[in-house]
């Protein structure tokens, strides 16, 4: 649901994502990702990563304001 939204996200703000994943904890803490997207209570799992905290995996508005500046900095 989470990355449908985030699809979604960067569609209507003309954000450019190369590749989105959806990953499980273990798979996504071996990854090279540009930005992951989690909750704060996952977050310190990936502490040498760029991290974006959600407190929605479905509120558009929500993860839209969690997210949006770091999509941008990412997709640059």
């Amino acid at each position: 649901m989470l990355k449908m939204k985030i699809e979604e996200i960067c569609a209507e703000k003309m954000v450019s994502m190369h590749k989105l994943n959806l990953s499980i904890l273990t798979a996504a803490q071996g990854r090279k990702a540009d930005l992951i997207v989690t909750v704060k209570e996952l977050a310190e799992q990936f502490d040498d990563k760029n991290v974006a905290i959600v407190r929605s995996y479905i509120n558009k508005k929500k993860i839209t304001e969690d997210v949006l500046e770091a999509l941008k900095q990412a997709a640059q």
